[in-house]
């Protein structure tokens, strides 16, 4: 079954993890969407650095915070927040990839 992640989460934002990281938080609708997409993997370092077209070693981490049916990314950013060619200093506005995103996850019958 394939679902867009803005229908599935109610939060996708993005925000600076100090001056030289992004961090991006997803919060599920539900339990069962979250522990579902979890289950899956869909959302690893590979399909973040794809989507910001960074090196798979520029991807920090992916959690998965279970009490909030949540999963956070980081990554290195690209040009250091508040730095000359910054674009977005809070790094707020750098979620819109993830919105457009279609994952293919099992059903839940």
């Amino acid at each position: 079954m394939k679902i867009k992640l803005r229908d599935a989460a109610k939060v996708i934002r993005s925000k600076n993890s100090g001056p030289y990281e992004l961090t991006f938080d997803i919060i599920f609708k539900d339990k069962e969407t979250y522990e579902n997409i979890k289950s899956s993997r869909v959302i690893n370092r590979e399909l973040i650095a794809g989507l910001y077209s960074v090196d798979i070693d520029d991807v920090k981490e992916i959690v998965e915070f279970t009490p909030a049916n949540a999963i956070k990314a980081t990554i290195r950013r690209r040009v250091v927040s508040g730095a000359a060619g910054d674009s977005d200093i809070y790094g707020a506005q750098q979620h819109a990839p993830l919105l457009g995103l279609e994952m293919e996850i099992q059903e839940v019958i």
